[in-house]
């Protein structure tokens, strides 16, 4: 029956119609019309391929078909716990994502990934504190910052580019995670931070790698949209201004985007050389150099040392003319002085570590965009938005390989300025120590793939809280509970 229409049609074409090459196209377009008919007795063939397929490597099929899929879940559990009188705080996070990325077409690549995050059970992250009308600090971080509300529609678009490799190097534009001193990852509670820009890394020249690029959005941890670099500034609490006055540059500051450059120079085995640069169009530039050794002094003992310094100057009037809504005053500048010394024997390493934050000013480098570079640098906290800061850490791990154990611990004093310096102080945090106890495993076996973390953190106080417990909540005198399950495919 289908043979008998096809000549039927054939014959009225070519009766209507005396080109040649258009009657043949015709005739062929209904011929496979017909034959792509799908019969209801016939093995569905909507994804059918070929069955047996010459493996062409210069397709573009065969970079999609060549690509890579991983696959991520994680479990975060969490409590804070605070002094006796505030509230305490519970919660369970969930969250899976996948990445694809295609092989290689004439040095071409296209990558993707996604993230999904469930609140599983945890307190009522959108009651305040009775005693200091403070939301959760900790808990509130591992869903969305923006909506306490929001249990289950937690999810978010990470990356998404298009990357270019020459040999050793490569040009990736789009969607994308990058690591650096000023803008990273840091990624202590679901997901990390995201960015939206063009980047590259050049490794041509022996001893030598340099990366950097232009960023325009930044999708901040913690948050599910995609803001512009300058919008992206104050979407967690931004404190107080240097009068005093709250802080209100959240959408109120002006940039085109944030330029990044840094270098990494290894002129011999033990010793590096690195430094960047970061100019936030039309508000601040920052300034980092830092060198790091580890000499060997013996078989399986190498000592440690680093040094660091760090400059800050705002750029035109800090994003906004009106003072109390911009980021960094007109004039302003900090400057931040670093350095650390230890040992590493065998699988045990230990460092003493400490950091001068200078009285000219505040270090200011937006939350949202990462965690603080600093050698004094603990989990869960930071000096950033602090000036005339002394720190003093001291850290120690040791590695059990054959166990697969990690094991690590730090204390830390940090002597900052009173809370109500607000000049040096702009978000009213005490003079505290810290005491961190980390704990890694990774399974093996039928669990190959999965590891686990307990951070234990306990903040105490040190300073002036002048009969106000907000300075006091979320901050110092409290503990708390981290236990985290990765799971990678």
């Amino acid at each position: 029956m289908i043979n008998h229409v096809v000549r039927q049609m054939m014959c009225f074409v070519m009766y209507r119609n005396k080109r040649g090459v258009f009657t043949l196209s015709l005739f062929f377009a209904f011929y496979l019309a017909a034959a792509q008919h799908q019969e209801v007795h016939e093995k569905p063939g909507i994804w059918r391929g070929k069955e047996v397929e010459v493996r062409d490597t210069t397709s573009l099929l065969h970079a999609f078909r060549s690509g890579k899929v991983q696959g991520h879940l994680r479990y975060f559990f969490s409590v804070t716990d605070n002094n006796r009188g505030l509230s305490d705080y519970f919660a369970n996070a969930f969250g899976g994502g996948l990445r694809y990325e295609t092989g290689k077409f004439h040095g071409f690549q296209l990558g993707i990934s996604g993230f999904y995050i469930f609140n599983i059970g945890s307190s009522d992250l959108t009651k305040r504190d009775t005693v200091t009308q403070q939301l959760n600090r900790y808990e509130l971080g591992l869903f969305d910052v923006e909506n306490p509300a929001n249990k289950n529609d937690i999810d978010r678009l990470e990356e998404f580019y298009l990357k270019y490799t020459y040999r050793k190097s490569f040009i990736r534009y789009g969607r994308q995670l990058i690591n650096t001193p000023f803008i990273n990852l840091q990624d202590g509670r679901m997901r990390p931070t995201g960015v939206e820009g063009i980047w590259f890394e050049m490794n041509e020249v022996r001893r030598l790698h340099l990366e950097g690029g232009w960023i325009y959005a930044v999708s901040p941890r913690s948050t599910v949209r995609w803001f512009t670099a300058a919008h992206s500034v104050g979407v967690y609490p931004m404190g107080v201004n240097p009068d005093g006055t709250k802080s209100d540059y959240f959408k109120n500051i002006r940039s085109r985007g944030v330029f990044l450059m840094g270098f990494k120079y290894q002129p011999i085995s033990w010793w590096t050389i690195s430094g960047w640069s970061l100019f936030f169009e039309n508000i601040q530039h920052s300034a980092l150099l830092q060198t790091d050794a580890y000499p060997k002094l013996k078989e399986n003992l190498n000592l440690i040392g680093g040094l660091q310094f760090i400059r800050q100057d705002a750029v035109q009037h800090g994003g906004n003319p009106n003072p109390r809504k911009t980021y960094m005053p007109r004039g302003a500048s900090s400057m931040v002085a670093g350095t650390r010394l230890g040992i590493k024997y065998k699988d045990f390493e230990t460092t003493v570590n400490y950091t001068r934050i200078f009285k000219n000013g505040r270090y200011l480098m937006p939350r949202e965009w990462g965690r603080d570079p600093f050698y004094t640098f603990l989990p869960r906290e930071r000096n950033e938005g602090l000036g005339d800061v002394h720190a003093l850490v001291v850290k120690a791990q040791y590695q059990f390989p054959a166990q697969r154990i990690l094991l690590a611990a730090a204390a830390g004093y940090y002597r900052l300025p009173d809370v109500k310096n607000y000049a040096l102080n702009k978000y009213g945090m005490p003079s505290y120590t810290q005491i961190n106890a980390d704990i890694r495993y990774a399974f093996n076996g039928i669990f190959k793939g999965l590891d686990a973390q307990l951070l234990v953190v306990a903040k105490i106080n040190n300073g002036d809280l002048h009969n106000d417990r907000r300075y006091e909540i979320n901050k110092v005198n409290m503990a708390l509970y981290n236990l985290v399950l990765n799971y990678h495919f």
